[in-house]
């Protein structure tokens, strides 16, 4: 079957209909995610991702539900809530963002979310609400870094799970300077191009330097693959399973990284080392996927001794992004010391 963005729309509008005729605590409905930019093929697999806000707490928060082989979608659960102070959407980088980039809607009832939408996007882009956005994460990621400086411990799975959302979090505060945060599968293919646009295009050199000493060659990389596969589907088989890494959404991974290896490394390496990373968490008995994983990113230099090396690495980038976050605000009038009070 040839997966197009007509198919994925129709499977999304059918989804919905379903789900709203058995479920009448449904008010709202919107479509999201990388379909509404119309980029949703990525190794030729997608996900379809679907908010529900419920009149009331709902039973689980998210779901993922196959729907062929290379297609799933992954659906959002909200309480009505939620979206009751549009101060507070305005400066979550997630939600907010879902709502004033062009979603989709799907299901209504008395012009809810038209009435929501406008209430948080009339100040959304305003710098102060894009630097309360961005600055938060900008402070967690420093505080990660900072908590790593006080208690300097021998790196484990935990560990390096805190830096690559460090990594993540440093990214996307500069990201949200001019658009939405960045998403796993594409987080470093769209990075370089937002950074040029901001004017700072090296950042996106000096985020890359951050994955490792040098990136793993075409071979070596093959390699990896292959455990980085065993190690999700022993996480997969377990009842708790985290829902990101969910047996349904294996292929829209594994298929990526295969698509990204040969010419962009750097973005199949950030999408292994986090599912596998959080693979090794969540089965953290499994030891031969354990030593594995040690044995790989002992090579790119995350473990032992030279993990502090990517430490000292990490310091200078926050530096960079604290001191664009400052000029970003000085450039559009911003005492960003008044903003933080306010904030």
């Amino acid at each position: 079957m040839r997966v197009t963005r007509d198919l994925l729309l129709k499977a999304a509008r059918t989804a919905v209909q379903q789900r709203t005729l058995r479920d009448k605590r449904i008010v709202c409905a919107y479509l999201t995610g990388s379909l509404i930019d119309d980029l949703p093929l990525l190794g030729g697999t997608a996900d379809i991702d679907l908010v529900f806000v419920h009149d009331s707490p709902p039973a689980k928060p998210r779901e993922v539900v196959r729907l062929t082989p290379d297609v799933h979608l992954d659906l959002a659960h909200h309480d009505q809530r939620l979206y009751n102070q549009p101060r507070e959407l305005r400066l979550n980088p997630w939600v907010g963002s879902y709502l004033v980039k062009d979603p989709i809607v799907l299901h209504g009832t008395q012009h809810w979310f038209e009435f929501v939408q406008a209430t948080v996007f009339s100040r959304f882009y305003q710098p102060e609400s894009v630097i309360g956005r961005a600055q938060p994460l900008a402070d967690k990621a420093r505080q990660t870094w900072l908590d790593f400086q006080l208690d300097p411990q021998e790196p484990g799975a935990d560990r390096i799970w805190l830096y690559l959302q460090a990594l993540e979090n440093a990214a996307n505060a500069v990201a949200l300077l001019n658009g939405p945060p960045l998403t796993e599968r594409r987080f470093l293919l769209q990075f370089p191009e937002r950074m040029s646009e901001l004017g700072y295009p090296g950042l996106a050199a000096g985020l890359v330097d951050l994955l490792g000493d040098s990136l793993p060659d075409e071979s070596v990389l093959q390699q990896w693959q292959s455990d980085w596969q065993k190690a999700m589907q022993q996480a997969g088989s377990l009842p708790d399973c985290p829902i990101n890494l969910n047996p349904i959404r294996h292929p829209y991974f594994f298929r990526a990284v295969e698509a990204l290896a040969h010419d962009q490394p750097a973005a199949a390496l950030w999408i292994m080392q986090r599912t596998w990373t959080q693979a090794i968490l969540s089965s953290p008995k499994m030891k031969p996927s354990i030593e594995v994983w040690e044995k790989s990113f002992a090579q790119l230099g995350l473990m032992g001794s030279a993990f502090q090396t990517r430490l000292n690495a990490l310091d200078l980038f926050l530096d960079q992004v604290e001191v664009i976050i400052e000029k970003w605000a000085e450039i559009n009038g911003l005492d960003l010391n008044l903003v933080q009070e306010v904030l």
